[in-house]
């Protein structure tokens, strides 16, 4: 409590005793100090003899300050720890994937099927389901389904890990560690993120477009062409392929980005000031550093490999690790960063997986047992040849998401459903070349249905979702162009 003081001025009349004498109290109160006015300090004893005198004083009086019991002060009550954000799979994506394969696991199994082509098909549909749902990443799920594989004895360790000794996925790796250098030394500097979906989704979709147009332009397309000479003994040369192809395939190639235009438009739709950039950027660059020039160097040494590598007796896989082993050797990009390219190490996990369940579904007779069924089917119909071929059209696409390499797609199913097409009236020529076109549009459904496509879809800039959708849909329009536009085409070259 804070002090109090008490100052007032008072008369006092005394009628003085003979002797007054002042006596300490027991119990003294708060100090009263006493001034005459005139200025004369009051001693503390005081004789006074007269009779009656007034006096004027000064009264002070303050309270010795007492300390306030402060009020009690709440304790901060304390904040709740943060709740760690779960690390783990996603709840019901990882239920989806799951439930898909049970299901299936425990359908009877066909007539026809070996119990362990049908225990593959169940786990390798639950990691079809798992990729798309992604309740892990695609690394993760992918090799859940090895061991998955491996767990029930439907696959040894060494058939579930065969894929990763197969060339394809180690050149898809090999190609982001080259990825790597390029961004390192700025060579593939200016890339516009703000256009990179829509420029990548286009880029491989139109990829397989032109794949389609020239028997060159897949690795896969001489299978076809030797297939087709196995089976009604026709052979199909560079420029029957090409002048066939011409027509559908140009009006693919217009009509597909456009499309993509539409659905999914850059967030940039014009660049005005590209070409002052452009030249302001090369000007900032100056001229090539070293390591731009061993990067430059050393693509074209792998290019040129993989061009003349026949030649040299020298595969598309040893040319990239030579390319490689010069950038590591001049120290261009170093093995830590290739340790640290994530996205290379993840795909290559999941499209090797992939590949070795699909290449045992095949060998356990699944695909053979599919095609006949198919086969049986179509042909109990009635139906006229274009109906039938239609059908047989679009089960032998479709049955894509199955495969994981075009190679064995057309390895697989190729035969049976030419020889069946034939079977049923569809012009042989005419038959193989369809369906050789669409044994690489098939190739633009999935993000592992062809060797290219981990490699865009890689880059990052497409979610799966959006990428499965799209292929879909441009496998629609594609399928639209070639059997409409290129059917009239290929009727009026006298095809069929």
């Amino acid at each position: 409590m804070a002090s109090v003081s008490l100052t007032t001025s008072v008369n006092l009349g005394f009628r003085s005793p003979p002797t007054i004498k002042f006596r300490p109290a027991l119990h003294q109160s708060p100090p009263l100090n006493l001034h005459r006015s005139t200025g004369e300090h009051l001693r503390s004893s005081l004789k006074l003899k007269t009779p009656i005198r007034n006096f004027n004083f000064t009264v002070k009086a303050s309270a010795a300050s007492v300390p306030a019991k402060p009020d009690p002060v709440p304790s901060p009550v304390p904040a709740p720890a943060p709740v760690a954000p779960w690390q783990g799979a996603a709840v019901k994506p990882l239920l989806a994937s799951l439930a898909t394969g049970i299901i299936l696991w425990f359908v009877p199994v066909p007539a026809g099927v070996s119990k362990n082509a049908w225990q593959l098909l169940s786990i390798f549909l639950a990691t079809i389901v798992g990729i798309i749902t992604q309740p892990l990443p695609l690394g993760a799920v992918a090799l859940m389904g090895l061991g998955a594989c491996v767990l029930t004895k439907t696959l040894t360790f060494a058939a579930a890990f065969s894929a990763f000794g197969d060339p394809i996925p180690w050149l898809i790796a090999l190609a982001f560690f080259f990825a790597r250098g390029f961004i390192k030394t700025g060579l593939g500097d200016g890339t516009e993120h703000k256009l990179g979906a829509w420029l990548m989704l286009t880029c491989f979709q139109t990829s397989v477009i032109s794949s389609s147009m020239f028997l060159t332009a897949m690795a896969a397309n001489p299978l076809s062409a030797n297939l087709t000479f196995n089976t009604i003994k026709q052979t199909i040369g560079w420029t029957d392929w090409a002048v066939a192809a011409i027509v559908p395939g140009i009006v693919s190639l217009i009509v597909v980005p456009l499309i993509l235009y539409v659905v999914y438009p850059p967030s940039v739709k014009s660049s005005p000031d590209a070409p002052k950039l452009a030249k302001e950027k090369l000007e900032k660059m100056g001229p090539m550093t070293k390591n731009e020039v061993i990067m430059a160097g050393t693509l074209l040494l792998t290019v040129g490999l993989w061009i003349f590598g026949g030649m040299l007796n020298v595969d598309a896989v040893t040319a990239a690790i030579l390319g490689l082993s010069v950038l590591l050797i001049t120290g261009v990009v170093t093995w830590k960063e290739c340790l640290a390219e994530a996205v290379a190490w993840d795909t290559l996990t999941w499209f090797a997986a992939l590949i070795a369940m699909a290449g045992y579904l095949n060998k356990y007779g699944l695909i053979s047992w599919f095609s006949q069924t198919v086969v049986k089917f179509v042909g109990g119909l009635g139906l006229q040849w274009q109906a039938s071929f239609g059908i047989l059209v679009l089960l032998y696409f479709y049955s894509h998401y199955f495969f994981a390499s075009g190679a064995a797609h057309i390895g697989a199913m190729f035969t049976a459903f030419l020889s069946v097409a034939s079977a049923l009236g569809t012009p042989p020529l005419f038959g193989a070349m369809v369906l050789s076109f669409l044994s690489n549009l098939m190739g633009g459904l999935t993000h592992y249905g062809i060797g290219s496509a981990p490699v865009f879809y890689g880059a990052n800039y497409v979610p799966l979702a959006k990428w499965w959708g799209y292929g879909f849909l441009i496998s629609v329009v594609n399928i639209i162009i070639w059997l409409g536009v290129g059917g009239v085409w290929w009727k009026f070259i006298g095809l069929w």
